[in-house]
């Protein structure tokens, strides 16, 4: 299972391109019904990989004749792209579900969609069946690419359509994407997740382990490339282990290689990495590299050995250390960020203080902290010693307080200096503005013009606020990417 299967897969794509072509039908029909367009909105909660099926999402709505609005009050079809890794990811859902049900009151003809990875989760689907009938469409993870088939099934229908899959070894991507910015996009190169991390639900929402064929990647890329788009950022559960189920298996370094020799392709970003898989040759090829950003998203959860073994993470803390070091070493100006968990069943203070000690040593450039958040279905859910709230809440004041010291030492470090942005769009703050992202994932705020955005421009760092900068263009792009003048002209 997980062997990439290409004709029929082909074959998907074709079959829902004709399901498409039946949607657009319906959705003609409704619009001279209500004599005006009819308007979608996809909400995307959760990760980057979500953010990336909610581009597939509505470029299908796109295709079939629906117009994208901004906010759910004036949609005609709204999709909840979901989210499960914590219980408020779900809490938020059902909340924003009575809200939609107010609206749908007025507006009879709505549909309403709920798929992605809550959805795969058997108590949330009874809940729905039970308290949100206004409901018109839930699927999970693993057929979105069967949407458009769905969406003719809901049309046809006056009931709740539920079309949950429990597995699947099928990747299908030859579909329509509508992306939300023209000079950067997401690429899954594989899907699903092996390490079973004892309090994580990913492995049983998103499935195992399935790679894409690298050459249907690199087929992708150089078709962003072409339309204009200079990063992309290659996305998997755990892109360190892409490549072992293939019936020609590739490592990710390998595929980062491949990827780095693309024409028009400026930046190369990657997420997720786990410690227990990150190779010599992925370092080496990061090292080397002149396309891959300077900035690894490296989870480390626990810095206590005991705690790290009850999460089932298999590493150490030593081993973590040893790790960031080797990276340092390979690239000194590496950015390192990670995700942090407090909480977790049985952990001590002394156990936050092991985690605190490797946030110190390591010195990481940012990190996400979360209070644990129990999932039912998971080994930790039913582990002994669930740690109480204000031991919790303590614990994570203290981590936090540390994590954001240390960051803005860090970012401190890079005041006065000229770094390359990739400019991505007006300030939302001031529009006089403009915001790029640094190749370490640092944001820099500096005065220009909108005509930049999706350009490449080296901007000094003059003021550090702690995450971010604010500064001033010492050169801009000028046409082609690469050719640069100075802002004097």
């Amino acid at each position: 299972m997980g062997q990439y299967t290409s004709t029929n897969d082909d074959r998907e794509s074709e079959l829902q391109r004709e399901y498409m072509a039946k949607a657009a039908l319906c959705v003609a029909k409704q619009e001279q019904e209500l004599g005006r367009r009819l308007k979608c909105c996809v909400v995307t909660f959760g990760c980057q990989m979500n953010a990336r099926d909610s581009e597939k999402l509505l470029g299908i709505l796109t295709r079939i004749g629906y117009e994208s609005a901004e906010n759910e009050e004036d949609a005609d079809l709204v999709v909840y792209n979901t989210c499960t890794v914590r219980d408020n990811a779900n809490q938020r859902v059902y909340g924003r579900l009575g809200f939609l049900h107010s609206l749908k009151d007025k507006k009879p003809h709505m549909k309403i969609v709920l798929c992605g990875c809550m959805m795969q989760e058997a108590n949330v689907i009874e809940k729905i069946k039970k308290s949100y009938r206004f409901v018109d469409l839930v699927f999970g993870t693993h057929n979105l690419f069967k949407f458009a088939e769905l969406l003719v099934t809901m049309f046809e229908n006056r009931e709740m359509i539920i079309d949950i899959w429990q597995e699947t070894d099928q990747i299908v991507e030859e579909l329509p994407v509508s992306r939300k910015y023209p000079y950067k996009s997401g690429v899954n190169i594989m899907f699903g997740c092996n390490n079973f991390c004892s309090y994580c639900i990913v492995p049983y929402v998103r499935g195992r382990e399935r790679s894409r064929d690298p050459k249907e990647i690199l087929r992708e890329i150089e078709r962003l490339a072409a339309d204009g788009v200079v990063e992309v950022m290659l996305l998997g559960q755990n892109v360190n282990s892409y490549g072992r189920n293939l019936a020609e298996p590739m490592s990710f370094a390998q595929l980062l290689r491949e990827a780095e020799q693309i024409d028009g392709i400026k930046r190369i970003r990657f997420m997720t990495s786990h410690p227990k898989d990150l190779s010599d040759e992925l370092i080496d090829v990061m090292r080397r590299s002149d396309k891959i950003c300077r900035h690894l998203h490296l989870p480390l959860q626990a810095g206590s050995d005991r705690i790290l073994r009850a999460m089932n993470r298999h590493y150490t803390k030593a081993q973590y250390l040893a790790l960031t070091d080797k990276l340092k070493a390979a690239m000194p100006d590496i950015a390192i960020t990670t995700d942090l968990i407090v909480g977790f069943p049985g952990e001590t203070p002394e156990d936050v203080d092991e985690t605190i000690d490797v946030v110190r040593r390591v010195r990481f450039d940012n990190a996400f902290t979360f209070i644990y958040s129990k999932r039912t279905g998971t080994p930790a859910a039913s582990m002994p010693d669930q740690v109480p709230d204000a031991v919790v809440r303590e614990g994570f004041d203290r981590l936090l307080k540390t994590v954001q010291d240390t960051a803005k030492e860090r970012a401190a470090l890079l005041q006065g200096s000229t770094m390359e942005a990739l400019v991505e769009e007006v300030n939302e703050q001031d529009p006089a503005f403009l915001t790029g992202r640094l190749s370490n994932n640092m944001l820099v705020h500096f005065p220009g013009d909108a005509g930049l955005i999706g350009t490449l421009a080296d901007v000094s760092l003059d003021v550090c606020h702690g995450f971010y900068y604010t500064g001033h263009i010492i050169r801009k792009a000028d046409g082609p990417l690469g050719k640069t003048v100075d802002d004097n002209g």
